[in-house]
């Protein structure tokens, strides 16, 4: 009934890892607020970007899909501040990165089946989990990336499918889009503060335009919408050029074309790192965010402190693992944000 890649995309669906993720960080911790975007949310926005660039260029829907919805897997709780915490505590071990636990979550962790452990995914899922972001040096990979390559060759330094590609491009589109939404949201910044950020202010000023006097709920949703749609616009494009300027053959003439096959124009590439700066600037870096981030990375540090002094502290099935700080490191990073919190709160309630 289905095809290869739609089991694959079945098989993230019904995985731990991706329920997990609905109290995930993505920027704010879960629980903050009703309607912040949460990593399970985030994903769900990636994919539906992924499949529309990817029904316009004819590509395979169905591994876009599953692409876009297992790129965010391997992230901790509490986002890239619990990535950055595990990474200092295991660094004499290889360290964490949250793209290599995503391969190993597919590969290994989830344990679901009886014949195997992982997912038992396609060659073209996970070679485009592991380099959707571009080829890997071999030499430089994580870790876990290298040894499964070195068993089950992935081609590191060549380019992804246009799926992965895709893929990519679509995280970055939504993360743009609705960070500075949620920033919003939360009141990090106003919006009359977006007059000079590129694509938001002069969509923002057109819109005001055509709708003098737009209550400001109407105003913010229909800019986020229009900016989405410039930049997927401008993908499209962009790669429909660079088809028709490469000589590609198959599948396989995409990986080796040497340079990126889906991408954004130079001018809209300008305009995102653009939205990126006013982003690192005004909410990533934001008080408010950092002490959140702070407290986060004290969280993590400290559970994993105690589980390393006391490995009774772990769950039975976690004890029994031969892998020592990397194990605690899988069960940190599999915690949600609420189940990190709560169990730091058990761990180290006062007497």
């Amino acid at each position: 009934m289905r095809s290869p890649f739609q089991r694959d995309r079945d098989r993230v669906i019904h995985s731990t890892a991706f329920r997990r993720l609905k109290h995930k960080t993505q920027v704010f911790v879960a629980g903050e607020g009703d309607h912040f975007r949460t990593r399970l949310t985030h994903s769900i926005e990636v994919a539906q970007i992924a499949r529309t660039i990817a029904r316009a260029l004819a590509l395979d829907e169905d591994l876009t899909e599953c692409l876009a919805l297992a790129h965010d897997l391997g992230h901790t709780c509490f986002g890239h501040a619990g990535e950055e915490a595990l990474d200092a505590a295991i660094a004499e071990d290889g360290g964490f990165d949250h793209n290599a636990h995503t391969l190993r979550l597919l590969t290994e962790l989830e344990c679901r089946h009886v014949g195997f452990d992982g997912l038992n995914l396609t060659w073209e899922t996970l070679e485009g989990v592991v380099k959707h972001n571009g080829p890997v040096d071999p030499r430089a990979a994580p870790g876990p990336i290298r040894a499964f390559d070195a068993a089950f060759p992935l081609d590191l330094d060549s380019y992804a499918s246009a799926e992965a590609q895709v893929a990519a491009l679509a995280d970055d589109i939504a993360y743009n889009a609705h960070d500075l939404d949620d920033g919003l949201r939360a009141g990090l910044f106003a919006a009359a503060e977006l007059a000079d950020v590129p694509l938001f202010g002069p969509v923002f000023a057109e819109i005001d335009r055509r709708h003098p006097g737009i209550e400001p709920t109407r105003r913010q949703a229909q800019a986020v919408r229009e900016v989405i749609g410039r930049m997927v616009e401008d993908v499209l494009r962009e790669t429909r050029s660079r088809i028709l300027g490469a000589r590609l053959r198959d599948a396989q003439s995409v990986r080796a074309l040497g340079r990126p096959l889906v991408a954004f124009s130079d001018a809209m590439r300008a305009d995102v790192e653009g939205v990126r700066r006013f982003l690192f600037a005004r909410m990533y870096r934001h008080p408010q965010v950092v002490a959140r981030t702070d407290e986060a990375k004290r969280i993590v540090r400290e559970l994993f402190d105690r589980y390393a002094a006391d490995p009774a502290a772990l769950p039975e099935e976690w004890r029994a693992r031969k892998s020592g700080k990397r194990a605690i490191a899988d069960y940190i990073a599999g915690m949600t944000d609420l189940f990190a919190q709560t169990e730091h709160k058990r761990l180290f309630k006062a007497p």
